[in-house]
């Protein structure tokens, strides 16, 4: 059950950036500036709150993505993300974003993967990355 939900979960995250992706690519300019008013904010929290979650401890290490027997130092993959898309991206030629991220999924470390897709997780245009690295 916490499978399914899980999935749901990511799928809703999913397209709401497919969503956000294509307005950012297709909308008028007022309905563009409507969307980064309302959007913007949230998404901005949405990192503060991540990030947040990974700033690193007293040691120097990632508290969220260390563990028992793994200490994994900052800055972690999160926040070499960050940078990666909020800072270093805004240095770099713009290119066409739309897909970029789905392509790059498929270098996401296995561990982070998580299990192989169940019957019910490998359907949708958002199934799991085994699932679509097999397309």
């Amino acid at each position: 059950m916490d499978q399914i939900l899980g999935q749901v979960l990511r799928n809703a995250v999913w397209e709401r950036l497919d969503m956000l992706a294509d307005l950012a690519n297709r909308a008028d300019t007022d309905s563009l500036v409507s969307v980064a008013r309302s959007e913007l904010p949230r998404l901005t929290e949405g990192w503060r709150a991540m990030l947040s979650a990974h700033e690193p401890d007293e040691r120097g290490d990632c508290p969220t993505c260390s563990t028992r027997w793994h200490r994994c130092k900052a800055p972690c993959s999160v926040w070499q993300v960050a940078h990666e898309h909020l800072v270093a991206g805004g240095l770099a030629p713009q290119q066409d974003l739309r897909g970029s991220w789905r392509k790059s999924k498929n270098s996401v470390p296995s561990q982070t993967r998580g299990p192989k897709a169940t019957q019910a997780e490998s359907t949708g245009r958002h199934a799991l990355i085994p699932q679509v690295a097999t397309r």
